[in-house]
């Protein structure tokens, strides 16, 4: 005769074979599902962590490079060049390099022998095995000016997985846009360009590729205004030279300034009765400051006894406080 179990304990019997497989390959499917969910999401966040670090990296580089270039500056004094001298020199390269002054410094230590005007160089170089790819974008900065204004200084990178790194320079004369600006040369001698052109690319992570191994290239653009240069007059303002003037500035193949701009009557490269902008002799480049007469329409190189001044920069920041300088 078989025991007998009441029938509160026969109630409780285990899970089958069957049962207990059939719950484990749900929660295995489950837990694949939330796992795959969680790594894309993941990747993502870092895509996008990734592209916003290139964007900030861009915006912190075109701000730094936006003031240099702005306050970029030349000394009028010429002759002390064994000692100090200012510059700005672009040089047509791929990717461009350029070197220039500016009052762009920012002293940080208290009682430091620094004002504001500073040696500033930009260039890039091939990215170096584990700092990424493409090139590293430098800057170079002196705290003080002397007579070798590519040298010296402290040096740091700029921006990382650079691309390309292209500028331009306007030229006020012409109104065109160069590749190249010197002022040591004849064509630029002495003299800002009115505005410069920055184009950046770098290379950031494509979004699009659950990877991560495929880049996108990620173009800046940004135009810096000079505010030390002369300034380019309106077409309103050039309707009002006299056809003398306009005749003389065709010949140079130059444009014709109104009086008071840099070519005009009582301008910087203007004559000093009825300038033009080719007025390149003792009518022109030094009448044109001392009261000469009207310029020529052939222009000659200015020779080194009549080199002109620059607009002088204030000393220390336009709206803030003196720093003082040399």
């Amino acid at each position: 005769m078989s025991p007998r179990f009441p029938r509160s304990v026969r109630r409780r019997r285990g899970l089958t074979l069957i049962e207990t497989m059939v719950s484990v390959a749900i929660l295995l499917v489950m837990s694949t599902i939330v796992y795959s969910s969680m790594r894309n999401a993941i990747q993502f966040q870092q895509l996008l962590s990734a592209r916003d670090e290139t964007i900030r990296t861009a915006r912190a580089a075109m701000s730094k490079l936006t003031r240099d270039f702005q306050l970029a500056y030349l000394t009028f004094n010429t002759q002390s060049v064994t000692v100090y001298q200012t510059v700005f020199v672009g040089l047509d390269q791929d990717p461009s390099e350029v070197f220039f002054n500016s009052l762009n410094h920012q002293r940080m230590y208290l009682d430091s022998r620094e004002c504001d005007q500073t040696e500033i160089s930009v260039w890039a170089e091939e990215a170096p095995e584990g700092k990424g790819s493409g090139y590293v974008l430098y800057h170079r900065e002196a705290p003080r000016i002397d007579e070798l204004p590519d040298e010296d200084g402290r040096v740091w990178p700029l921006a990382y997985n650079v691309r390309s790194f292209h500028l331009r320079y306007l030229d006020p004369l012409t109104g065109n846009w160069v590749n190249e600006w010197d002022t040591r040369k004849t064509e630029t001698f002495y003299r800002y360009p009115r505005a410069v052109e920055i184009g950046l690319v770098l290379i950031a992570p494509d979004p699009d590729d659950p990877t991560g191994e495929a880049t996108v290239d990620v173009p800046f653009l940004d135009t810096v205004i000079v505010e030390y240069s002369e300034r380019i007059p309106s077409a309103s303002a050039l309707s009002t030279l006299t056809p003398e003037a306009q005749a003389a500035a065709a010949a140079g193949g130059l444009t014709a300034f109104p009086p008071g701009t840099i070519g005009g009557k009582g301008g910087m490269w203007g004559g000093g009765a009825a300038g033009a902008s080719s007025g390149y002799t003792a009518g022109g480049l030094t009448g044109g400051m001392a009261g000469g007469s009207l310029g020529s329409s052939t222009p000659t190189t200015p020779s080194s006894g009549s080199v002109p001044r620059p607009p002088t920069p204030p000393i220390g920041r336009p709206g803030g406080s003196p720093k003082g300088g040399r």
